[in-house]
């Protein structure tokens, strides 16, 4: 096959992808879960005419000349409405929340007040409807404040809840299967043997998937055995994952095994390399309603290759509004040389210059290997197919690395 560019590969990824399954789910475990439906509000808040401040309600055509005495004829607080009607020079005593009593327009802060027994004196006038917050000041029945895509925040949690909405309809959390190949590999914690590494790639690729929404099935490390690759495979299947992604072993060497035995399993492959540095080993195909995605097997193509394709894979699955990362523009703090035909994603660091400007400085040895210059990486600078060189100073399109 031919090399594909991003772009296509991401939308050959993306092809056919619906959401999955909403669930409702009690409002205090909705934070970041995405919205299958609108949410509307049940009640109006406030429910009616409250004050704002802790004073005395009164009717402001009795405060056009001042200092005036009024009768104080009740009291209000939150949750004890005042039954009776403030009339023509009277007062009722209100604390902040209290519903504004029939006959009163306006509060006056108890600052600017003073009191005798059972009168109240005012010492300065106000304008109706001050301090005062009326009906429907935040929202009314029926208006619908938060939309089917938008990914839960506390802040979200909170107007759900002050809309009386005890749960919410959310999309499931789609899972995300995770299988390392490779016999060079062993788990953190191990003492590799001669020609071994540590194996790293998983811990990042799940915890992108995790704060995405994903669940996360760990299928552990195959050694290169089609039947060991097969046996995984077939666990992921078994556990309902929506996303098998695989790290390693997805190229064409006598060692990579992982297309062989997808394929042995009914795989349909969609594209195995795409144009881009770091990760042009990228598969992607369907195994029946499971998607696939082979990453390359070093750390920083895995991580590039999971930033670029499963995240907006997972958003789409979840049936988030924003599929993909925001690209920002800063300047380049170093110079970089005329690109091949892959496009680049340099891993940079991110700070400002005396002006203000966002300057983005890629580091000088991209090898995909080192994940130190990944770890302390706040960017990816986006290098075109064919880019021109680029001095220091030249605008340069970024994305920003989260987790």
């Amino acid at each position: 096959m031919a090399l594909l560019s991003v772009e296509e590969a991401l939308a050959r990824v993306l092809e056919d992808v619906a959401p999955v399954a909403a669930e409702p789910v009690p409002i205090d475990q909705a934070c970041g879960r995405v919205l299958a439906s609108d949410v509307a509000a049940l009640r109006t808040q406030p429910p009616a005419d409250v004050s704002a401040m802790d004073g005395y309600a009164v009717r402001a055509v009795d405060l056009t000349v001042v200092p005036a005495r009024l009768e104080l004829v009740g009291e209000v607080a939150a949750g004890r409405p005042f039954a009776g009607v403030v009339g023509a020079g009277e007062a009722a005593r209100i604390f902040t929340g209290g519903v504004l009593p029939a006959g009163a327009d306006t509060v006056v802060i108890q600052e600017r007040t003073e009191r005798d027994g059972a009168t109240v004196i005012v010492k300065a006038g106000a304008h109706p409807g001050a301090n005062v917050r009326r009906a429907g000041l935040d929202f009314s029945a029926g208006d619908v404040l938060l939309a089917a895509g938008r990914r839960l925040t506390g802040r979200d949690i909170a107007l759900a809840a002050a809309m009386n909405h005890p749960a919410v309809a959310v999309r499931r959390r789609p899972i995300v299967a995770l299988l390392a190949t490779g016999d060079e590999l062993v788990p953190p914690g191990a003492s590799p043997g001669p020609g071994q590494i540590v194996y790293s790639n998983g811990f990042a690729i799940a915890a992108m998937a995790r704060h995405e929404g994903a669940d996360v099935v760990d299928l552990g490390i195959v050694p290169d055995l089609v039947e060991a690759t097969v046996a995984a495979v077939r666990r992921a299947r078994a556990a309902g994952a929506d996303i098998l992604v695989t790290t390693g072993g997805a190229s064409v060497g006598d060692y990579d095994l992982v297309q062989p035995a997808l394929a042995s399993e009914g795989m349909r492959l969609a594209f195995w390399k795409v144009a881009v540095r770091p990760g042009r080993p990228l598969m992607h195909g369907r195994l029946g309603d499971m998607r696939v995605l082979g990453l390359p097997g070093n750390p920083v193509s895995a991580y590039v290759c999971a930033f670029l394709f499963l995240l907006p894979l997972i958003r789409r699955l979840t049936g988030s509004r924003e599929i993909h990362a925001p690209i920002e523009l800063a300047v380049l703090g170093r110079d970089l040389p005329a690109n091949d035909e892959r496009a680049d994603y340099l891993r940079a660091t991110l700070q400002r210059d005396a002006h203000g400007n966002l300057v983005a400085t890629p580091v000088p040895i991209q090898d995909s290997s080192m994940l130190l210059s990944l770890a302390r990486a706040d960017c990816l600078v986006i290098r075109k197919p064919h880019a021109p060189a680029a001095p220091a100073g030249t605008t340069c399109p970024i994305v920003k690395l989260g987790l």
